[in-house]
């Protein structure tokens, strides 16, 4: 226990010691050091004066995009779509090719779990520490630009997310049901259509959705390097200065995910 002097010369008690105590400041000290490099490497190239004047020129484009320009709604309608298809198409795509992963990567199903099982997590892990704008943007330069490349693109980048999230969920299964549909005589895919299906239903229903859900955000964004969507018309505005345009694409892009948040809780209350 340690302890301390005090000044009438008895022991007090000490959360730490002495050792503990500099041991703490001293590891301060190197994330105070580290913040400071950090700090440094981060704003070597920064302009300064360019920092100064950014309030003023952020009023004066604030300014610009007000008021939004109404009439421009008529042309968003068909991007808007291509943003809605590109964002379910593409996590339908991601639930087809993810559904099998998982289960090649979930312990208690794989084939293998020397060599099949790390196949499997390295597909999850691969696609998803790749952007959706990276993939949208190899994706337009092999298929050319439009809808197809940002179907593709989404459905890619969510396939490591699904696939996670469900192996993990098929991990966590009551075994005891498997074992009584084993005991039955039942075939491997009747044990999995059986006991593993509808343990894992909720959660599949609430990953797709929530998916779903991230999808419609990152459709939007896809149509800046070519791929489709509400992003196309973003990028012709701001390439164009056209600011009241942009704040109404802003806009539609706003209503749009409140109107993929308020489906998803919908779903997932439905589902719960």
């Amino acid at each position: 226990m340690p302890t301390a002097r005090a000044a009438d010369g008895a022991s007090a008690w000490r959360r730490t010691t002495r050792a503990q105590d500099l041991l703490r400041w001293f590891a301060w000290l190197l994330l105070a050091a580290l913040f400071v490099f950090s700090w440094n490497v981060m704003t070597k190239d920064t302009i300064w004066a360019f920092v100064r004047d950014a309030p003023a020129q952020a009023a004066d484009i604030g300014g610009r995009m007000m008021p939004p320009r109404w009439s421009y709604i008529v042309q968003l309608s068909r991007p808007l779509w291509d943003t809605l298809s590109i964002a379910t198409l593409g996590t339908l795509l991601a639930i087809l090719l993810a559904v099998p992963v998982a289960f090649l990567a979930a312990r208690n199903t794989t084939p293998s779990v020397m060599f099949v099982r790390p196949v499997a997590l390295l597909i999850i892990v691969a696609t998803r520490s790749i952007n959706s704008l990276i993939w949208a943007l190899l994706l337009v330069t092999v298929l050319g630009p439009g809808v197809l490349a940002g179907i593709i693109a989404i459905g890619l980048r969510s396939i490591g997310f699904v696939g996670k999230l469900l192996y993990e969920a098929i991990e966590e299964i009551d075994h005891a049901q498997v074992e009584a549909v084993v005991a039955t005589g039942a075939a491997p895919a009747q044990v999995i259509d059986y006991a593993i299906v509808p343990q894992i239903l909720p959660a599949f229903a609430g990953i797709s959705v929530f998916r779903w859900d991230i999808n419609i955000r990152e459709s939007s964004v896809v149509g800046l390097v070519g791929a489709g969507g509400i992003g196309l018309n973003l990028e012709a505005s701001l390439n164009t200065l056209a600011w009241s345009q942009v704040s109404l694409i802003l806009l539609a892009i706003l209503g749009t995910v409140l109107f993929s948040e308020w489906v998803s809780a919908k779903v997932r209350h439905a589902i719960i």
